[in-house]
């Protein structure tokens, strides 16, 4: 990876599905900032989220620790104070660590309204941003545009005129020039989009038609769930555009002796299987894109089965100059370790198992819930787990995968 410690990015957004972007193939994406750097990077083909709801991922993300291991099982759960995260062991290394944009593992008042500037407004107190040095940003509240940022140097939130992914790259920019100087640097920018709400305005890029929207063979036909699925994906990929374009900023500076990570914490249904939102543990929900840039790096596509999980213990091996390179593993664990009390969401908690050709969930009775043969089924049409003739696979691959 480079004789001097490489500086490290990750750029990681929400809701971004694996499968929304113009290298992997989605003629709906308007995505070239990323496809230029796909073609320099590891491409993790299989990678997952761990969980695929966002305060869930987000502690798996940052300490390496599954939820609710990592003390956040709920969706209104905190990172209990004190958790060791990735940005402790950069410490330790001797990185200069700072943290810009979404948090989204804070306390939160369950009174306050999930979106708007009330929520935006919510300090995180200097003791619970995760170990980071420098930290300027929010807990939640969706603002794509003009963003609240509270922070390190400022103390009570400032609002920010722009779209947010922009402001972020901004403020981003601003840090190296004024902190990172006599450091290797870990930083971590966090975007919200491309979530909802899809309808807000994406930084000058006008929505297309919902009726040219190229849609997935498993999004059901001529119904509610069609036109909900185009009218969202119209500002989704709209979002997507804009936020690639304002990556293209960080790729610009973050090229000699940079290591960048380009992921999402999970994707979103948008009328798959007639589904939307988060929380399912189909394909659109648990893919998530993962590209690895830096010094040394061979492009190419990497079939291992990665997990965000993963992303910490390969950044401090990349820190210690060591490839960061993941053990052989049947499969990446994914699970929800609770029902999240909001619309559309996931109706059970479910554990489960995905290989580069299988998917075995179980419901939470412990009895398998579904059962896919991603190899010759990728848009996960037709539900094995009930099929005696499957029924040695599924427990030959459950007692692999210990899932007992």
């Amino acid at each position: 990876m480079g004789k001097s410690p490489p500086n490290i990015l990750w750029v990681v957004t929400t809701q971004w599905r694996a499968q929304a972007c113009g290298y992997a193939g989605d003629a709906n994406a308007r995505t070239p900032h990323l496809d230029a750097l796909a073609a320099q990077s590891v491409n993790y083909t299989q990678a997952v989220t761990p969980h695929p709801f966002g305060p869930m991922a987000r502690a798996a993300l940052l300490t390496g620790v599954a939820s609710p291991q990592n003390g956040v099982r709920d969706y209104f759960d905190a990172l209990p104070a004190g958790t060791r995260t990735i940005a402790h062991a950069m410490r330790e290394r001797g990185y200069a660590t700072a943290f810009f944009g979404k948090w989204g593992v804070g306390a939160r008042d369950r009174s306050t309204p999930l979106v708007g500037e009330a929520a935006a407004k919510v300090i995180v107190p200097e003791g619970a941003r995760g170990g980071f040095e420098f930290w300027e940003g929010f807990e939640g509240g969706f603002q794509l545009n003009d963003p609240w940022l509270p922070g390190t140097e400022m103390g009570a939130p400032k609002k920010f005129v722009g779209y947010q992914s922009d402001v972020l790259a901004e403020r981003w920019a601003y840090w190296l020039v004024k902190h990172a100087k006599f450091r290797p640097v870990f930083t971590v920018v966090s975007m919200e989009a491309p979530h909802p709400p899809y309808d807000a305005p994406a930084a000058g890029v006008a929505a297309g038609a919902p009726s040219e929207i190229a849609l997935s063979a498993n999004v059901p036909r001529g119904g509610e769930a069609e036109e909900k699925s185009r009218r969202e994906l119209a500002g989704y990929y709209a979002h997507i555009e804009a936020t690639d374009r304002a990556i293209g900023g960080f790729l610009e500076v973050a090229r000699r002796n940079w290591i960048v990570v380009f992921t999402s914490v999970h994707g979103d249904m948008h009328g798959a299987h007639g589904l939307f939102r988060k929380g399912w543990p189909y394909e659109e929900s648990v893919r998530v894109p993962l590209l690895v840039r830096g010094p040394g790096v061979t492009a190419r596509r990497d079939e291992a089965a990665v997990s965000l999980m993963d992303l910490a213990g390969m950044t401090t091996a990349w820190a210690e100059g060591r490839s960061g390179a993941v053990d052989d593993r049947i499969g990446a664990a994914i699970s929800m370790p609770s029902v999240v009390a909001l619309p559309h969401q996931c109706d059970r908690e479910w554990r489960g198992v995905r290989t580069k050709t299988r998917k075995l969930v179980l419901g939470p009775d412990g009895a398998p819930w579904l059962f896919f043969d991603l190899e010759n089924d990728p848009m996960e049409m037709k539900n094995l787990a009930g099929n005696p003739a499957r029924s040695g696979e599924i427990a030959a691959l459950r007692a692999a995968a210990g899932l007992v």
